[in-house]
């Protein structure tokens, strides 16, 4: 059964935010992708704690999209190690998933 999943990435610029949303619905693997930000984002890299101001991309698509879309994501983004975490949808409403449905890659219904 095809579920909606939610999909998590940060991106340091909202231009860059903005092309990889674009891309990811031009190509079909993306049902929405909403951008929020800037946010701040502390981490440690290099042994060492680093804190910059990132866009955060919420990715909704159908969860036969899951692999292609993680491969055009991880190829076009700039980061060297970026964040993807995804979690499926346990609730949506029949008419948000018709829509959803509606807007997906013909080749995945």
């Amino acid at each position: 059964m095809i579920m909606l999943v939610i999909g998590w990435t940060t991106i340091g610029t909202a231009a860059a935010a903005n092309v990889m949303a674009r891309s990811l619905i031009e190509n079909q693997l993306a049902i929405c992708v909403q951008i929020d930000g800037p946010i701040t984002s502390l981490y440690r890299w290099d042994d060492e704690i680093q804190s910059e101001s990132e866009f955060r991309l919420m990715v909704k698509f159908q969860s036969d999209q899951a692999k292609p879309l993680e491969t055009h994501l991880l190829t076009a983004h700039p980061y060297e190690n970026p964040e993807w975490i995804t979690a499926e949808a346990t609730h949506v409403t029949e008419k948000y998933l018709s829509w959803a449905k509606a807007n997906s890659n013909p080749l995945s219904l």
